[in-house]
């Protein structure tokens, strides 16, 4: 009981001093808040309302078909002009793509024969010139293959795609769940860090050791306390801003993945304690916050695809807690995958937090008996 009461009161002094750090403390409310709005709502990949105007020197039906299937809100209302307006609309920013369809183009595609339609993209728009030119590419072909396929007998094999999850590939549905996954990983680093950087800087670390403590109950309530934060803030997030505010929809159990938050914060704020010990200011604790904080985020599969990556660098990243989170995570918010689907990837960040968290203890350790 003695050191259950020393852990819960050195516990409510971490949270004392986190919430009297103004700066800390909105940054984290910014970050589980705002930053995740923003990140899945203005960064959208989407195609929105895309100018576009067509040349059509066919007018037949199929032309006209292929221009009415451009609608709001990847597009614009598509515009009719002439072969001589293409160059003044591009240059003064008018239209970002001018689709040219050739005379003759219906009774091309009828005779079986193949065509070209020229598509002039404003490059200097860059995310819709790429996205769009394959928009453009796609909404074409779908239009030409539905109107053959009345003209010839129809094929024994009828391809339908369904998408599960995100039927409309809205890209805010992942990125704001990504946004909350590496906030998770960033600032359970950071806080823990900090917090062990402030009391060697301001000098009460050695007011700590003087009282009869041990390594393990202050390391300890610098864990639970971070934990706790770190818990509230993604509860915030995910029933405050992703359901509510944005508008995501959460397929799998919010208490599994609270549960797997909880498992993973003893490995990554162990990290944050361990730099804290190996640092001797907050400006080089911010140098080492970056150098671990970007690869784990983006060697993890947050980023890029875990099975995208080198061989070797994938069974490096395999011995991270980061990688099995973020799988797990994704797996449970996106496909709804339950206990019977994620134990094993659990059972690793168990077993690789213990590690951290005793490899974190031992040099927390040596840094304190160095200090006194």
């Amino acid at each position: 009981m003695r050191y259950l009461l020393t852990i819960y009161r050195l516990f409510l002094k971490e949270l004392l001093i986190l919430f009297r750090d103004k700066v800390m403390l909105l940054f984290i409310i910014y970050s589980f808040s705002v930053a995740i709005y923003i990140a899945a709502a203005e960064s959208s990949t989407e195609l929105n309302n895309a100018p576009i105007a067509f040349v059509d020197e066919d007018r037949s039906a199929l032309s006209q078909r292929v221009i009415d299937s451009f609608y709001e809100p990847r597009f614009m209302a598509p515009k009719h002009i002439s072969y001589d307006e293409i160059d003044k609309g591009m240059d003064s920013g008018i239209y970002t793509f001018v689709v040219i369809i050739p005379s003759g183009f219906e009774k091309t595609i009828l005779k079986g024969e193949s065509t070209e339609v020229q598509v002039n993209v404003d490059a200097t728009r860059m995310l819709q010139a790429g996205i769009g030119s394959g928009y453009i590419s796609a909404i074409i072909m779908q239009e030409v293959n539905t109107f053959f396929a009345k003209t010839v007998p129809p094929t024994p094999i009828n391809l339908v795609t369904n998408y599960k999850y995100n039927p409309n590939l809205v890209s805010s549905w992942f990125g704001s769940i990504n946004e909350v996954i590496s906030n998770i990983l960033m600032f359970s680093i950071l806080i823990a860090g900090a917090s062990l950087m402030r009391e060697k800087e301001h000098g009460t670390i050695e007011h700590l050791l003087v009282m009869p403590l041990n390594s393990m109950e202050i390391m300890v309530a610098k864990i639970l306390s971070t934990a706790l934060v770190i818990m509230l803030g993604v509860v915030f997030a995910l029933f405050v801003v992703v359901e509510i505010f944005l508008e995501v929809p959460i397929s799998g159990s919010v208490a599994l993945f609270l549960f797997t938050t909880f498992l993973v914060l003893f490995s990554t704020t162990s990290m944050g304690i361990f730099m804290g010990t190996i640092t001797n200011s907050m400006p080089q604790f911010g140098m080492m916050l970056i150098l671990v904080v970007l690869p784990l985020l983006m060697l993890s599969g947050g980023i890029t695809p875990y099975e995208s990556m080198p061989t070797v660098l994938q069974y490096v990243m395999y011995l991270s807690p980061t990688t099995h989170f973020m799988e797990a995570a994704q797996a449970i918010l996106f496909r709804g995958a339950g206990l019977e689907t994620v134990w094993k990837h659990l059972v690793a960040i168990f077993f690789i937090g213990l590690f951290f968290f005793a490899f974190a203890l031992l040099s927390f350790k040596r840094s304190v008996e160095s200090r006194s």
